[in-house]
């Protein structure tokens, strides 16, 4: 897919250092021809998948502050390249401030290669939060803004360098002085965990906000008199222009089918698709960690241990998205913009990432019909690659 036509055409796809590359200015300017073919047999290649939203994965916890954090990170990194995630936000859930100082400097924003997908920056999602829809983060962490509400942020988490989302709720007294400070810092807000109702949201993007975390998950039901954070997606005063984008994990237990083509049906645009996967993604049934709290994994379900309280999703990217296009029926372009395009232009990525447009990164996923990842490329070198597509 190319933009801005985005839609799958039979093409070459063509890259130098990197980047995608124009073939008309090869030819004419350079009257170059290609160093190296690879014939892709006819699959489909689409922009690297960019999850904004994963808590860990294989046994390793982001939200653990252990001697080797960058171990781990590498690890999930290294293993998320099979599911066509060329990119990700590493994401903290609640944790008290000493977590957050050990962890967070450790996490540097880092390109993506051989080693692993790219690092874009944290997505830090919460402490500060609603109780009432805490949802499986600690209630003896939350917290609430004090008087000096951004310097109360900045002793909770330390330097900010290395974060790129803020999951907030916007009831929160005194939060629309910390979004305004977190976005002039280019740190993007997200709504999630709150029990807002319309207005309350809707000051919040005035404010700055951009994104939703976990639509429908961990907020107020649509009501028809207010339907809270939810009516962002069709609310008439928002500011000109302003586009917001909502994560939806489509793993299947999280977000019934129905309620997935009503959000994509109202806010095609703005749906982005993200994992929320927590550190038993790939492990299996039994008992595991997700920062302060303990998860039991039964099957396709995670709950806080002792609770039927859901904590996370165990689906990798590439089963979200195939799941999505099923329950929606929607086009393959649209799924597989949702996992790409969207969220790398809430980041404010576009140009770089999420596209095939000339110019921008080579980060790309191989798929066959089905969306099944076949092979995984960043900056144009091949970093997985399915058993079968090597025979």
């Amino acid at each position: 897919m190319r933009a801005p036509t985005h839609c799958v055409r039979r093409e070459d796809l063509w890259v130098r250092g990197g980047r995608i590359l124009d073939p008309e200015k090869l030819f004419f300017e350079e009257r170059r021809v290609a160093d190296e073919r690879r014939d892709c047999g006819g699959r489909i290649l689409a922009p690297g998948f960019i999850d904004v939203q994963i808590n860990g994965g294989f046994g390793v916890d982001f939200s653990q502050a252990t001697e080797d954090v960058g171990s781990g990170v590498a690890l999930v990194a290294r293993r998320i390249l099979s599911h066509g995630v060329t990119s990700f936000c590493p994401t903290l859930v609640t944790s008290p401030p000493e977590v957050y100082h050990k962890v967070v400097p450790q996490i540097p924003v880092k390109s993506g290669g051989p080693h692993g997908a790219g690092v874009l920056g944290l997505h830090l999602e919460g402490p500060f939060i609603s109780r009432e829809k805490r949802g499986a983060h600690p209630e003896a962490h939350l917290r609430s803004f004090e008087a000096d509400a951004f310097q109360d942020l900045l002793a909770t988490y330390g330097p900010l360098d290395n974060v790129r989302i803020v999951t907030l709720a916007p009831e929160l007294g005194r939060s629309h002085e910390v979004i305004r400070a977190l976005t002039a810092r280019g740190i993007c807000v997200s709504l999630g965990h709150s029990v807002a109702d319309l207005r309350a949201a809707e000051d919040a993007v005035w404010s700055g906000a951009t994104f939703i975390t976990h639509l429908f998950n961990a907020m107020l039901p649509f009501h028809h008199r207010d339907p809270g954070i939810v009516g962002l997606l069709t609310s008439d005063r928002l500011p000109a222009g302003r586009c917001i984008f909502y994560g939806m994990i489509a793993d299947g237990t999280h977000t019934n089918p129905a309620a997935l083509r009503i959000a994509h049906r109202a806010h095609p645009q703005g749906l982005v698709l993200v994992t929320d996967a927590i550190p038993a993604l790939g492990l299996g049934n039994g008992r595991h960690t997700l920062g302060q709290q303990e998860v039991e994994v039964d099957g396709l379900t995670a709950y806080v241990a002792g609770t039927k309280t859901l904590s996370g999703s165990i689906a990798p990217m590439d089963v979200c998205v195939r799941h999505f296009l099923q329950a929606t029926g929607c086009s393959v372009e649209s799924a597989l913009e949702a996992a790409s395009l969207h969220p790398a232009q809430l980041l404010g990525l576009e140009k770089s990432k999420g596209t095939l447009d000339f110019g921008a990164d080579a980060d790309f996923v191989v798929l066959d019909d089905s969306l099944h990842v076949q092979a995984t490329y960043i900056s144009g070198e091949l970093v997985w690659q399915a058993d079968a597509a090597r025979q």
